[in-house]
């Protein structure tokens, strides 16, 4: 058994909505346990509709959030333990992010290319600028971009492609293991969101990175994963193989997704099960999918599904799969 590079395992973080006193504590993770290889770059991809912890994972993976409960380890270093975890500088060489909006990333007030400078300076600590330039140059050269054209723009004049296009470059600079990319392809034009996930394809191949890629949109999930996690408010429900869990469901969320991607020329006839108060399934102590499931039992609503193992190595945590049997 090999280390993996990075491992959730059994994480929760709760937030209170509200006023401290009379607020609702929102359970936004809830006992999330994932892996990625340490021997192979892997692309994982986390998928689930808004407000499923997307987002919250990818921060707490990140470092930017303390779980409430579990741990997370890079090559088995628990990495919020500031004792036995890594520094923050190793952190950070080993692992970066890629967030939704590159227009946020980079501030109006000053030329592209000084972040990439300022991250091989503070990150890879090359401290000189003629050292810097090649740098800089081949992480630009790795997303098809050129540091003769790119040199001295600011962000408002890129497209919104090409400005993620630069984020990644920025990400490559220290030279990472793993790259956080929190929904990268959400705030470009769908006829250029191939770019970015064949982008993440190559340097997974060509560079060794590997991958959480946090998204909503199923098609380029597909396309671009070996293994895939489906979250539904904070929970994974099932994970493994991309193959095996789109191929053949183990849960009836992953499967309602799957009947929600839109296929040209069809409309939707199948009823449409809307969600409960989100409060409300957050906070439920059973299955938290069961008010919309369409294969839902008595037991659901009281007990927290067990985690079915499948072939191929996928897991669910669902009673239907189960001869399960009451008392």
């Amino acid at each position: 058994m090999t280390t993996p590079l990075l491992a959730v395992d059994r994480v929760s973080r709760s937030f209170t909505v509200g006023s401290i006193i009379g607020g609702t504590r929102l359970q936004a993770l809830d006992d999330v346990t994932l892996s990625l290889d340490g021997q192979r770059p892997t692309i994982l991809s986390v998928v689930g509709e808004s407000g499923s912890g997307k987002t919250t994972l990818a921060r707490v993976i990140l470092r930017m959030l303390e779980p409430s409960a579990g741990t997370v380890a890079l090559d088995g270093r628990p990495i919020h333990d500031a004792r036995r975890g890594p520094s923050n500088a190793e952190f950070r060489r080993t692992v970066q992010p890629i967030f939704q909006n590159p227009f946020d990333t980079f501030s109006g007030r000053k030329p592209v290319d000084t972040y990439l400078y300022e991250t091989a300076r503070n990150v890879r600590g090359i401290e000189s600028r003629g050292e810097a330039t090649p740098v800089v140059a081949a992480a630009l050269q790795a997303v098809g971009l050129d540091l003769g054209v790119v040199a001295g723009k600011y962000a408002h004049q890129f497209s919104g492609g090409e400005l993620q296009r630069v984020s990644v470059a920025r990400a490559l600079i220290p030279r990472p293991r793993l790259i956080v990319a929190d929904e990268p392809v959400s705030m470009i034009d769908a006829s250029l969101r191939i770019n970015i996930v064949n982008l993440f394809l190559r340097l997974k191949e060509e560079h060794g990175i590997s991958f959480v890629y946090i998204t909503h949109d199923l098609a380029t999930a597909y396309y671009v994963s070996d293994q895939i996690a489906i979250m539904y408010r904070g929970s994974v429900v099932e994970h493994g193989p991309l193959d095996r869990v789109l191929g053949a469901p183990l849960h009836p969320y992953t499967e309602l997704l799957l009947q929600s991607v839109p296929v040209f020329g069809e409309r939707w006839a199948g009823p449409i099960g809307l969600p409960d108060l989100e409060t409300r399934e957050y906070a439920r102590a059973a299955c938290k999918f069961a008010p919309r499931c369409p294969a839902r039992r008595d037991v659901c609503a009281r007990r927290t599904p067990p985690r079915v193992t499948g072939d191929g190595g996928r897991m669910a945590y669902c009673f239907r799969p189960t001869d399960y049997r009451e008392d």
